[in-house]
């Protein structure tokens, strides 16, 4: 007879309520009424005006830049970006090898180049590896906060000017992260955010480039938006005006009804983040007693997000009991949203980098890294779980018995060999 207290082995769980646990984003009585009021208002905006007007007005305030182009999707926001940054066939573009797909897959709908680079123990891009990669083809270097951990821009900025290359950033996973007190998104040339369902800042679809460059900001909108918009932004005199009625020929621009309720949720944006902060601290604190899981390392230059928590797994401190055996234990106590990542991963999984001729006939010469190109970038993906990370102080039974649920199983991981 199994006498182990594990719920997988025939214990008693450590959380009973059942999940789901969590759900994004929080919709309040203003989100309603600010989505049917819109509703009635107008379905379609063709230029910069009324709720997208409003919404990208408060983005520029709030991230402290001159523009800011909303777009249907973050991936669509990529997209602008890149095209905007004049990124072209034959450029190459450095992009952390781990990371979700979007950050590189616009590249070659511009025949350039996603050239990957490893990343450090961190998850954060290795610049001793991106720098051996560049070549005289290379025109950008992308920085990425994944899970909302801004990445170490000091380093980055000096990174970018010492080899002339255009810095910009991926922020999809960082609204309102800060580094030394500044928002992630206004260290490069422009930055493009995701504001898809679950993230920080959600309009269920869309997306945001931000920038200061005017010149930028003119080729955003020639990517996407056309017509009405780019005829009564782009000034009469600029070389590019002869091209505002057609732009590039695509449409991107978010839905009005995405726009209101992104509108009506930033307001609250800085609560939600303060109060993951102090959620993510709590488990941090937690769980930094847990032999084998190891909690993040946060730079005190750092102000995160924490769209997710990642911890780290040492399985040689658990006897080698894999990941996916200790996270079946975990979800039998109850924790039922940890999680291992998928489809944020090493781009090398994919076999779009792998072997991009096969849907793209411009790459169809081109064959591209394979798995065991980026040690790192696997190393940390296949040791990596991830939290995630509430914002109520309602919340925090819940998030103590996860913690808890995550130190039972590794307090009796033997029971599990």
């Amino acid at each position: 007879m199994n006498d182990s207290p594990l719920a997988l082995l025939g214990g008693d769980p450590a959380l009973t309520v059942p999940g789901p646990h969590f759900a994004w984003p929080p919709i309040e009585e203003a989100d309603r009424r600010a989505v049917a009021a819109q509703l009635e208002t107008a379905v379609s905006i063709p230029d910069r005006s009324g709720i997208v007007a409003e919404l990208e007005d408060a983005l520029a305030s709030y991230l402290g830049v001159r523009h800011t182009v909303t777009t249907c999707t973050g991936t669509a926001a990529l997209h602008s970006l890149y095209t905007a940054a004049g990124i072209g066939p034959g450029d190459e573009v450095i992009v952390p090898a781990l990371t979700f797909h979007a950050t590189a897959t616009p590249l070659f709908h511009l025949g350039a180049r996603p050239v990957l680079a490893d990343v450090d123990d961190g998850g954060q891009l290795d610049l001793d590896d991106a720098a051996r990669r560049i070549t005289a083809r290379t025109k950008a270097v992308v920085a990425v906060h994944l899970w909302g951990l801004p990445e170490d821009m000091d380093a980055l900025v000096s990174f970018a000017h010492e080899h002339g290359l255009m810095l910009l950033e991926d922020g999809s996973h960082a609204h309102g992260a800060t580094w030394n007190g500044r928002r992630t998104g206004t260290f490069g040339a422009a930055s493009a955010f995701s504001l898809n369902g679950p993230k920080p800042l959600s309009a269920g679809e869309g997306g945001v480039v931000a920038t200061d460059d005017s010149e930028l900001y003119y080729r955003v909108l020639l990517h996407g938006q056309y017509n009405k918009r780019c005829r009564r932004e782009i000034p009469a005199s600029h070389p590019l005006a002869r091209f505002a009625v057609t732009g590039m020929g695509l449409k991107l621009r978010i839905h009005p009804l995405a726009a209101a309720l992104a509108h009506s949720q930033l307001p609250r944006l800085d609560g939600y983040l303060a109060g993951r902060r102090a959620i993510a601290a709590r488990m941090c604190a937690a769980l930094d007693e847990v032999p084998g899981v190891r909690v993040p390392h946060v730079s005190a230059s750092a102000g995160p997000s924490w769209y997710a928590l990642p911890l780290r797994y040492e399985p040689a401190e658990f006897e080698g009991l894999p990941l996916r055996r200790f996270l079946d234990a975990v979800h039998a106590e109850g924790a039922v949203e940890a999680d291992r990542p998928g489809s944020t991963r090493p781009l090398t999984s994919h076999a779009l980098f792998r072997r991009p001729g096969a849907l793209l006939p411009g790459y169809a010469e081109r064959r591209g890294p394979v798995p065991g190109d980026f040690p790192a970038t696997e190393h940390v993906h296949a040791t990596t779980l991830k939290l995630p990370v509430w914002h109520r102080e309602e919340d925090i039974p819940l998030v103590d018995a996860y913690t808890e649920a995550i130190a039972k199983v590794a307090a009796h991981h033997k029971d599990l060999l």
